[in-house]
C-alpha cells in the first residue's frame, strides 16, 4: 500500500492505494497531462456520498482501462 497525499478543497487528506493502482492513475495523468492531484479532485467532487476516496479512485482507474 502506498499513501498519497494532496489538498482537497484547501484541506490536507491522505488516501491509501496499492501500488498498482498507484501507478495506473500516474499513467492516466501523464496520459491526460495533468497532475494526479487535479484527477484526483475530479473524482472527489464526482463520487456519491458515502463512498470512501480511495474507492472511487480504484473505481475510477477501472473504468479508464475498460474505456
Amino acid at each position: 500500500m502506498k499513501k498519497i497525499s494532496i489538498s482537497l478543497s484547501g484541506h490536507q487528506t491522505s488516501l491509501s492505494l496499492e501500488s498498482e493502482f498507484v501507478d495506473a492513475l500516474h499513467e492516466i495523468a501523464m496520459a491526460r497531462k495533468q497532475p494526479v492531484a487535479k484527477i484526483i479532485d475530479e473524482i472527489d467532487e464526482k463520487r456519491t456520498i458515502g463512498t470512501n476516496l480511495s474507492s472511487a479512485v480504484r473505481i475510477y482507474i477501472l473504468k479508464y482501462y475498460r474505456k
